[in-house]
């Protein structure tokens, strides 16, 4: 008893003020997907920060759900006194265990697909519920925090106490894994788990949202490079079939990466046989887009996109129509969604082409 109750007052004294967890909870989730989102991005080891926040901000969302439930569970246990605002609350409650159980199992291993989906992406698209979900929540029982709900030592130390407490938990996750040897230790830093072998047939054939064309004639194929470039070029996937190589490791925001050598042409080699890249006017050249056949594109840098490579075969073997034959763009330190499949046209640009964003979007969508 005397345990249960010290645990009890421990808890009290960790717990902030319920309109501080309620809003905490809100800013935690939006700071939760901004992150998620913004991972799918860094493809380097140096981006590691940015997963460990994810991950402390996770685990301290476990600790103000078990604040949040404790002060509602009588509410949630009697149904006399459920409203029309309870079902948004259990919903939201349900989207958030839903991403926390699928996030925790992915770290320790598990790999297992619903249907299309890998783990890794149901934990996404909960994370993603969650936001309208929360914001939904906050609204049906609006209450503003206060000054008052802000002020001493007291609220500065548990939340500190929380994100510690999330960041020494996935640690010790880690060491876990480790020591079990469970498939969990094998992960990236990015959370994606590995694929071995060499060629086709050893990592997924997966698309960024809808893109999914017909396969590619070799021979009515034809790639064009235009744009700040002084002889535009249009090259046949024979002219593209070089002996270039490059060992490159591709992530893929789904969940898993391979390391796979890959053969082609380097894009300076392509630029090149355009007679080099030049400005015109006011225009000097800045990036590379690469366009694929469905209209889903991806832009460079300049010094990057030169040092990148226009694959056509993977591990020995010719690219299956799956993985982006004739041609795909490999851009080591990208993350999967950034090499481009199915390129059809190389263009040299002055400026970012912010719309990309768009475009990884609504592609495929009018096939």
């Amino acid at each position: 008893m005397r345990l249960r109750e010290a645990v009890a007052g421990a808890w009290r004294r960790l717990e902030p003020p319920p309109r501080l967890v309620d809003w905490s909870l809100l800013v935690a989730v939006l700071a939760e997907v901004g992150t998620g989102l913004v991972s799918f991005t860094v493809g380097t080891p140096d981006g590691w920060p940015l997963f460990w926040l994810h991950r402390a901000l996770g685990l301290a969302i476990v600790g103000l759900i078990g604040f949040k439930l404790l002060r509602v569970r009588h509410r949630l246990l009697r149904r006399e006194l459920w409203q029309r605002s309870t079902a948004i609350s259990v919903l939201t409650l349900v989207a958030a265990l839903g991403a926390l159980s699928t996030g925790i199992l992915w770290v320790f291993g598990l790999d297992v697909r619903i249907s299309y989906w890998t783990l890794l992406s149901v934990h996404v698209g909960f994370g993603l519920a969650l936001v309208p979900l929360v914001a939904l929540h906050a609204t049906t029982r609006f209450r503003p925090p206060r000054r008052v709900d802000f002020e001493g030592r007291r609220t500065a130390a548990q939340y500190t106490v929380l994100l510690v407490a999330g960041a020494v938990t996935y640690r010790l996750q880690q060491g876990v894994n480790r020591l079990l040897s469970t498939p969990g230790a094998a992960r990236r830093f990015t959370g994606s788990q590995p694929r071995e072998g060499d060629g086709n047939r050893s990592f997924p054939v997966t698309s960024w949202v809808a893109d999914d064309p017909d396969p590619i004639d070799r021979t009515d194929y034809h790639l064009t490079v235009t744009g700040l470039v002084a002889e535009p070029r249009e090259l046949s996937v024979g002219a593209l079939d070089a002996d270039d190589e490059r060992e490159a490791l591709l992530d893929c925001t789904s969940g898993w990466y391979t390391v796979q050598e890959w053969r082609g042409i380097r894009v300076d080699e392509l630029l090149e046989a355009a007679e080099g890249v030049e400005g015109h006017g006011d225009a000097e050249p800045a990036y590379v887009r690469f366009v694929s056949v469905t209209g889903y594109r991806w832009s460079l840098p300049l010094a990057e996109a030169k040092d990148a490579l226009l694959a056509t075969h993977v591990g020995g073997e010719r690219l299956a129509h799956g993985h982006g034959a004739p041609v795909r763009l490999v851009a080591p330190g990208r993350r999967g969604f950034q090499w481009v499949k199915w390129v059809t046209r190389v263009e040299v640009r002055a400026e970012r082409d912010p719309a990309q964003w768009v475009v990884t979007l609504i592609s495929g969508f009018d096939d």
